[in-house]
């Protein structure tokens, strides 16, 4: 087998076969082939595309391209959530405690943040002593105990995903529903939950900027994932505005105690209500109305708090910065940002706020930047609201003061005003599966 006539096939339209599509996975994990032919195929898998088997067979093969995660001990009640990503977007410190508090197992292994969108992991290493990175024993071992764990991805789940989500960043390939699908997928099956979850992110400050295109995506990542043999649910929700009134990683963890509190209600709350009950509805093979209902008293209870708690202990962080959340570093610099003119916010640019929190310190432009987890930015007004001139519309929070300007003008760059109060727009559009 050669992979010139690999690349030639699909070149041409072609439907690969099972054998063409591992050959190709294998020998490229394996530095057998190089990125020259493999940037050849990505091209033409993103203009000629791929039927639902072949993305199947090639989600199958980058998933057991290395290190995968045996969860069979849970049964079928291991359950995870994937977020194609947002900025606000913390459901993760909310839905897994509420999840395993009701008797969810939640093996979870999440990823930082790059560009606009956060990283779990960066927001739960604001937490004093909390272990990202556990053997594969004590992983388990917590999840059997505790119900959920959360840690950063191991080095060798889906290697060839890795290769090729590099290769595809810098040839203008990344666009491609096959390739997004089979990245996202192979990682979420070697994590081995039997129950998924996803989180399809619709907007400004997501990848999919439009329903059609997001649906598109969760529909096939549903499709794929049923193939393989797991549970699947995809909610669309929406990532116009940010998540939540909190942006950055300790502030964010900040926010998400007061939804477990049942003291934050709104968006955040909702989103994270609709996403658990799902993961619920999955894991534990119950109607959707009841899964609601067990977790709308998780929250109220305090079940999930506790569970959270409990979680954050156990994985070796300082649970008192959750008891009491006055505990996390306080920034050296604030800034209150004040409207410029009167009327209604007519939209709010997700992206460019994010991009705004990360000119803060609270994300990286690149992979080496250093995180700064007091920085961020709390917002005061969103889209919808009428503000008068001089109102507050958000405080920034940094520890380095020469960044203020910047990220105030990045901040007020992303709004837009109007006379008329905009329609509302949908949380969630819709759910595939």
């Amino acid at each position: 087998m050669r992979m010139y006539d690999i690349i030639q096939k699909k070149r041409d339209g072609g439907v690969l076969s099972a054998e063409e599509i591992e050959f190709f996975v294998n020998g490229y994990t394996a530095s057998e082939i190089p990125d020259y032919q493999a940037s050849a195929l990505m091209m033409a898998i993103f203009l000629k595309g791929m039927n639902d088997e072949e993305t199947a067979v090639l989600t199958q093969s980058m998933a057991y391209s290395g290190d995968t995660v045996d969860l069979s001990r849970f049964g079928t009640l291991s359950v995870d959530k994937h977020s194609t990503g947002g900025v606000g977007d913390k459901t993760t410190l909310i839905v897994a405690p509420i999840a395993a508090s009701v008797g969810c197992k939640v093996a979870k292994m999440s990823g930082r943040g790059l560009g606009h969108t956060g990283g779990t992991v960066d927001k739960l290493e604001s937490v004093p002593g909390y272990r990202t990175s556990l053997s594969s024993d004590d992983f388990l071992s917590q999840v059997e105990k505790v119900g959920v764990a959360v840690i950063g991805q191991t080095g060798n789940l889906a290697p060839a995903d890795k290769k090729m989500y590099a290769l595809r960043d810098v040839t203008a390939t990344v666009g491609s529903i096959p390739l997004i699908t089979s990245s996202i997928m192979s990682k979420k099956l070697a994590a081995g939950s039997h129950s998924i979850v996803l989180d399809v992110k619709v907007g400004s400050g997501a990848f999919m900027k439009t329903v059609e295109d997001a649906r598109t995506l969760a529909e096939k990542m549903v499709e794929i994932g049923k193939r393989c043999g797991r549970n699947m649910t995809a909610l669309l929700t929406d990532m116009n505005t940010p998540l939540g009134h909190n942006v950055g990683n300790s502030l964010e963890i900040i926010e998400a105690v007061n939804v477990l509190k049942g003291e934050k209600t709104g968006d955040l709350r909702e989103v994270c209500l609709a996403l658990a009950s799902n993961m619920i509805s999955l894991s534990l093979g119950i109607p959707i109305d009841e899964a609601l209902k067990k977790a709308e008293n998780a929250v109220e209870s305090g079940a999930a708090l506790k569970k959270m708690t409990e979680w954050i202990s156990e994985q070796g962080g300082d649970a008192s910065y959750i008891t009491d959340t006055s505990r996390f570093e306080k920034p050296k610099f604030s800034r209150s940002v004040k409207a410029t003119q009167s009327g209604y916010i007519a939209s709010m640019d997700a992206e460019k706020i994010g991009i705004s929190a990360v000119e803060l310190g609270a994300g990286r432009a690149s992979k080496t930047d250093e995180i700064d987890h007091a920085a961020g930015i709390v917002i005061a007004k969103k889209t919808g609201e009428y503000v008068k001139k001089g109102d507050e519309l958000c405080v920034l929070f940094t520890n380095n003061c020469a960044c203020l300007d910047e990220a105030e003008h990045k901040y007020l760059d992303s709004l837009a005003f109007s006379d008329e109060k905009p329609s509302e727009r949908p949380l969630i559009y819709g759910v595939v599966g």
